[in-house]
């Protein structure tokens, strides 16, 4: 997965996927390790669009007020 082409919906999507499956016990050990991993690394990936995405808002929210 390159998070980085990921719009934040699709991102947000493999991880409830890999939440589902790492909750419904579907997967062995080693690949509920590697589902984890994945999953930290789409969490942040979350994140900063979201961070980016409340910036965004922000600076028109400031705009418009001028």
């Amino acid at each position: 997965m390159d998070a980085e082409k990921l719009s934040f919906e699709d991102a947000y999507k493999q991880l409830m996927d890999l939440v589902k499956k790492m909750e419904g016990g579907e997967l062995p050990l080693a690949a509920s390790v590697a589902a984890y991993e994945q999953g930290i690394k789409l969490k942040a990936y979350c994140e900063q669009l979201l961070k980016e995405a409340e910036l965004k808002i922000e600076t028109l929210k400031v705009g418009t007020n001028q």
